[in-house]
């Protein structure tokens, strides 16, 4: 068998009842698809078994670990040459498997991954977060785009790696988060060949509202530092800009406060003009650059308008978890951490 499948996932029967059933309609059919069950109290074992008629499909439950132990814990149990980690939060266009078979019979490699786009079935602001995350304005397009400022690292949510380099590799880290990138960056360091499939691309659903999205961007924020504090090569300029990022927005709107403060100073009130307009320019630009650009791509400028939110808020919440980390860690020398653990997923 040359592909195992392996989807861990926690409370979420019918995303996996929606990225099984993309895997019935693969033009591919030389693959395995394996559960991993991290102790769901809404357990997907039932919508598992409806598709044992069209799929080699099996079903494993465990106490709940997260998704790195979990993905080990396929990992231990597949029979395929190569394994492809998906979230459970995914769904595959028919040529997703056949697109990475080309690609390795076109150029061989130890590891690869793909980008993840938007499906038209998706919310506007499940569509706006993807462009937040995707978008070479507000990522740098490090996630697989065509521009980006940084190699490209494979993620969990689309990866695949030769079994024999895994096991080699021993699976991915107990870290909580940022451990796809903390095993992509081992694939490197070990000199296993590493690229990106600009085919094998997965629908990604994301947060379905933009509190859970900051929480996960924010988590991300704090991944980086741990992985800096890990693999200190790690850290590039790309992802230091959400930092810069906050801060100059902090900064602007202190200025504008400023500037609407001495509009009430008659001696002062000449200068509260420019000093608003210096205040309030950048933002406007970065506001009009985001928007326009969303809505070309989605063709909606309300999801535009929602992309400006969700750009705030992923470039925000990843700079103060990255900030809040670069404090606890570099300046007083605490241990790892992470936060919102408890409801990350809920």
């Amino acid at each position: 068998m040359k592909y195992s499948l392996i989807i861990p996932v926690y409370n979420r029967p019918d995303e996996v009842d929606e990225l099984l059933e993309s895997l019935c309609h693969q033009t591919h059919k030389d693959f395995e698809v394996l559960v991993i069950e991290d102790g769901s109290q809404n357990k997907c074992e039932e919508v598992v078994q409806r598709y044992l008629s069209c799929l080699d499909v099996r079903y494993f439950y465990k106490e709940n670990s997260g998704p790195s132990p979990s993905r080990n814990y396929g990992a231990e149990r597949s029979r395929g040459e190569f394994l492809l980690i998906l979230d459970s939060d995914c769904v595959l266009p028919p040529g997703y498997i056949q697109a990475i078979d080309e690609e390795l019979a076109r150029r061989d490699a130890d590891a690869f991954g793909g980008s993840d786009r938007a499906h038209e079935s998706f919310t506007p602001v499940q569509k706006a977060i993807n462009y937040a995350m995707t978008s070479f304005f507000t990522t740098g397009g490090i996630r697989g785009g065509k521009k980006k400022m940084d190699k490209f690292y494979p993620r969990s949510f689309n990866m695949g790696v030769r079994a024999e380099a895994y096991r080699a590799l021993g699976g991915f880290s107990p870290m909580r988060f940022g451990e796809d990138i903390d095993f992509s960056i081992r694939i490197f360091k070990e000199g296993y060949a590493c690229r990106l499939f600009p085919e094998a691309w997965v629908w990604h659903k994301r947060r379905t509202d933009l509190k859970k999205f900051f929480k996960q961007v924010h988590n991300s924020g704090i991944a980086r530092i741990n992985l800096y504090k890990k693999h200190p090569e790690s850290l590039k300029l790309v992802h230091m800009l959400p930092a810069v990022f906050t801060v100059g927005v902090a900064l602007l709107l202190l200025l504008l406060l400023v500037g609407l403060v001495l509009f009430a100073v008659p001696s002062c009130a000449a200068a509260a003009p420019w000093v608003t307009a210096v205040a309030v320019a950048p933002l406007l630009c970065f506001v009009l650059l985001i928007f326009i650009d969303a809505s070309v791509q989605n063709k909606s400028p309300y999801i535009g308008l929602l992309a400006v939110g969700a750009s705030f808020v992923q470039l925000i919440g990843y700079g103060s978890g990255f900030l809040r980390a670069w404090w606890q860690r570099c300046v007083r020398g605490k241990d790892s951490f992470s936060a919102f653990e408890k409801t990350f997923y809920k």
